[in-house]
């Protein structure tokens, strides 16, 4: 493949990632128009879409064919959107957290998480929970969890956003990549019927089939992973 082309690619990479950033101000929009479908379905993309931008610029070494952007600068800024402000809003827009003060606690410690200079560590793991707010989101909202459940589970995350317990890095796994890559499209997949076809979905109980995969990372992050002593 011919450099020039490459560039095109690298590029491209970097608009694909950044599209993250449309996609998380179209589901606040979504959200502050009560559009709860298509809040979820956007916030789902932004999901999809850092699921596997990563790999691509790997592939495409945008690293040497695009170095004037620094992809994990905008991908932190696109996830911070993502996966912080957009399910914050959102939890308070469903009333799944019952006052806007319950979002101070994750937005100041994923605000901290992001900041850390070992955030991403030398041998690719998240350094504290990785702010997975949007996941905390989209299943509070389709299993109907009750707003004082939910609240907890948003401050116990928060706490466990400064423990220096190490979670897998999915798309930067040196083992297990592949069956983890597939579980999460797999998740991807029915958590997107079950937005679009909650009856059916409640029929064939997707959601709960769904959780085997945040199960699944939990169990790699805790035989992979493990403390880091002397950060946090």
């Amino acid at each position: 493949m011919e450099d020039g082309v490459r560039r095109i690619l690298a590029w491209g990479v970097h608009l694909f990632t950044a599209c993250g950033a449309v996609t998380g101000t179209l589901a606040l929009v979504a959200t502050l128009q009560e559009a709860w479908t298509a809040a979820l379905l956007l916030m789902l993309l932004g999901l999809f879409i850092d699921a596997v931008d990563g790999m691509l610029a790997r592939r495409l070494e945008v690293r040497r064919f695009a170095a004037r952007i620094d992809g994990r600068r905008l991908d932190d800024i696109v996830d911070y959107l993502n996966y912080v402000i957009v399910p914050a809003v959102f939890l308070v827009a469903t009333g799944l957290l019952p006052h806007w003060a319950w979002t101070i606690p994750p937005v100041l410690a994923s605000a901290y998480g992001f900041s850390q200079v070992a955030a991403k560590t030398e041998d690719d793991f998240f350094l504290g929970f990785p702010s997975y707010w949007n996941v905390l989101a989209i299943y509070s909202f389709l299993l109907g969890v009750e707003p004082l459940t939910c609240t907890l589970w948003v401050v116990v995350l928060a706490g466990f956003v400064f423990i220096p317990w190490r979670y897998a890095y999915p798309s930067r796994l040196r083992s297990h990549r592949a069956s983890t890559f597939a579980g999460a499209m797999a998740c991807f997949a029915l958590v997107g019927v079950s937005v679009l076809a909650p009856e059916r979905a409640a029929t064939l109980h997707l959601v709960e089939i769904s959780l085997l995969f945040p199960v699944w990372y939990v169990w790699l992050s805790w035989q992979l992973g493990g403390f880091r002593l002397g950060e946090g």
